[in-house]
């Protein structure tokens, strides 16, 4: 009997380690590109208005089917799911690495994003229907948080090291590798499960929301080179508002909808998915812009830039520790609020950056700032995201919150580039061609100052909809399962 509890306890620790190093690729991918961003603009020529399409690719292919890959994963199989996850991930990274072009980074980058919403909701599911127990099952989802906390700091010295004495294809290349022996490993000792029954996939529902995203995002990216009046940037914004009338409608009238409308109605519920919308917009575009500064600025190497950028991933997980004790004490609102505040109290402080600013004095503390206050919010957004939510709904319901974060910045990534090459060229054609560097630092101080406002009005949304009682929020915590 002990023989066979040690070889269940052995098997349990490899599916736990396998679910947990997938988990730790998509966390990975989130911060190590945006090291190599800038070695990798140079290297294909990527324009300045093109290169949110880099991270954009990304975001919104994941975003945009996330919903649909839970749903897939839950019926036709997890493991399936999560090794076609995995294998057409290890594929897309390559195709990345070898990127002869833009257009083929870009594609490779949306195909990550594709297989990540396929394997992501599929590893969520496979832990919970693994771990049982109720203190196993604790364990194993705290492993998998401290992996998604940590991967971050990894994914940035990571991504400075590869860039700065490999190459920076390896940055995407190094997930090929990984992802491969990972799904060796995944054939053998994970189980198949799948939900009972059979259910119809809101395809026109996914098809529709992910068009008009993209439709929007283009419409905003192309703002910056062709202006806010063009005739290509009202259509397509047009046309992506319009997709979304269109998605609201299927999802009304749909038989199994991708996106239960009922889970967006209840007011904090609602509250807390269009905070994740609007601090996802503000935080890609931070790190996007702070990197570039960081390194064409400043004149950091890659593998400083990824030093640079630890003290946020620390102030993350003081952050949330910190929002746990005062949970207890403070509505969650009220928290949520607070932590968005000092987030944009630090974005406010990095519009002081100039040419020759000290990072310890002008980076560091705005950066410390800022991850402290995002630490804050994490937990009581996806508790409250889940106040007073059927078993039935719950994990599409946790899902979004992760949905709205990636599509927050995919909109706000293409949003605020706009935003930054308009400020470039005006500070151009006032001063002369011959402050670009200055245009430069003026355009990173405008888009701080927009991330900033974008945080403090979704303090104001945290405030009037998310009115939940603390009980409330811990009872909802509960059920933060599988998204």
């Amino acid at each position: 009997m002990t023989h066979v509890l040690e070889e269940r306890k052995t098997a349990k620790g490899l599916i736990l380690a396998t679910i947990a190093i997938a988990q730790l690729l998509l966390v990975l991918d989130a911060t190590i590109v945006s090291i190599a961003l800038p070695t990798a603009q140079v290297d294909l020529g990527i324009s300045d208005s093109g290169r949110q399409w880099v991270v954009t690719a990304y975001t919104l292919a994941f975003g945009g089917l996330l919903l649909l890959g839970g749903r897939i994963s839950d019926y036709a199989g997890r493991k399936r799911s999560f090794l076609i996850g995995l294998i057409g991930f290890a594929l897309a990274s390559a195709l990345g690495g070898f990127a002869v072009n833009q257009g083929m980074l870009f594609a490779a980058r949306g195909l990550q994003g594709a297989f990540a919403a396929l394997m992501a909701p599929a590893a969520l599911s496979l832990l919970a229907v693994t771990f049982t127990g109720e203190r196993e099952r604790a364990r194993a989802f705290a492993i998998f948080g401290g992996i998604a906390a940590g991967g971050g700091a990894l994914g940035l010295l990571l991504g400075g090291l590869l860039t700065e004495y490999v190459s920076w294809r390896w940055c995407l290349g190094v997930g090929t590798p990984i992802a491969l022996v990972t799904a060796i490993v995944a054939a053998v000792v994970l189980t198949e499960s799948k939900a009972a029954g059979r259910t119809r996939y809101d395809v026109t529902g996914a098809v529709t929301v992910t068009a008009a995203l993209v439709a929007l995002v283009y419409g905003l990216s192309n703002a910056s080179s062709q202006g806010w009046s063009a005739g290509l940037t009202i259509g397509l914004i047009a046309a992506g508002v319009v997709l979304l009338v269109a998605f609201w409608i299927v999802e009304h009238r749909s038989a199994n909808p991708l996106l239960p409308l009922r889970v967006v109605q209840e007011r904090n519920r609602g509250g807390s998915y269009l905070v994740g919308l609007m601090l996802g917009t503000a935080l890609l575009a931070f790190f996007l812009f702070l990197t570039f500064y960081l390194q064409l600025i400043l004149g950091y190497s890659a593998l400083r830039s990824g030093l640079a950028f630890l003290p946020f991933t620390l102030g993350i997980g003081a952050g949330v520790g910190v929002g746990a004790k005062l949970a207890t004490l403070v509505r969650p609102g009220v928290l949520i609020a607070s932590g968005l505040l000092v987030a944009a109290a630090g974005l406010a402080l990095l519009t002081r950056i100039g040419v020759d600013t000290s990072y310890w004095t002008h980076v560091l503390p705005p950066v410390v700032l800022i991850s402290l206050g995002l630490g804050l919010t994490f937990g009581p957004v996806q508790s409250t995201a889940l106040v007073g939510i059927g078993a039935a709904d719950a994990g599409v319901a946790s899902a979004m919150v992760n949905t709205t974060q990636q599509i927050g910045g995919s909109i706000g990534t293409a949003l605020l580039n706009t935003i930054f090459a308009n400020a470039v060229t005006g500070y151009v054609a006032d001063h002369g061609a011959g402050a670009v560097q200055l245009a430069t630092i003026h355009g990173y101080a405008v888009t701080f100052w927009v991330g900033a406002g974008i945080l403090v009005a979704s303090a104001v949304v945290a405030i009037v909809f998310i009115t939940a009682t603390r009980a409330e929020a811990a009872e909802a915590a509960g059920r933060a399962g599988p998204a």
